[in-house]
C-alpha cells in the first residue's frame, strides 16, 4: 500500500544529512538499514550500503533511481536455481562431461 499524498515520501533524514557532509562523487559508502526510505535527488550520485537482512549491499545512486525506495536494489532473497536431477544432467553434457 502506498503512502498518503498528505505525508508525502519518507525520506530518511539521518541519511540526507550524512549525503550533505560528504562531496559528490566520494566513493564513501553510506550504511543505512533504512530500505523503505524513498530516493531523493540529493541523494543522487552517492553510494548507499543496504542491508538485505545479512550484508550491506553497496548501491550507487543515479538519476533514474530518484522516487524508488532503496530496498528495491537490495535483494533479500539469493536464486540458487530451478530443476534437479534432469538440470544436473543438462549442465554436465554442456560443459562437456559424461
Amino acid at each position: 500500500m502506498s503512502r498518503s499524498l498528505k505525508k508525502g515520501p519518507y525520506v530518511d533524514e539521518k541519511l540526507i544529512k550524512k549525503a550533505q557532509k560528504l562531496k559528490l562523487g566520494d566513493e564513501t559508502v553510506i550504511k543505512t538499514w533504512a530500505r523503505a526510505c524513498t530516493i531523493a535527488p540529493a541523494m543522487v550520485g552517492f553510494n548507499f550500503g543496504v542491508h538485505n537482512g545479512k550484508i550491506h549491499i553497496p548501491v550507487f545512486v543515479t538519476e533514474d533511481m530518484v522516487g524508488h525506495k532503496l530496498g528495491e536494489f537490495s535483494p533479500t532473497r539469493k536464486f540458487i536455481k530451478h530443476g534437479g536431477k534432469i538440470q544436473k544432467d543438462l549442465e554436465k553434457k554442456a560443459v562437456g562431461g559424461k
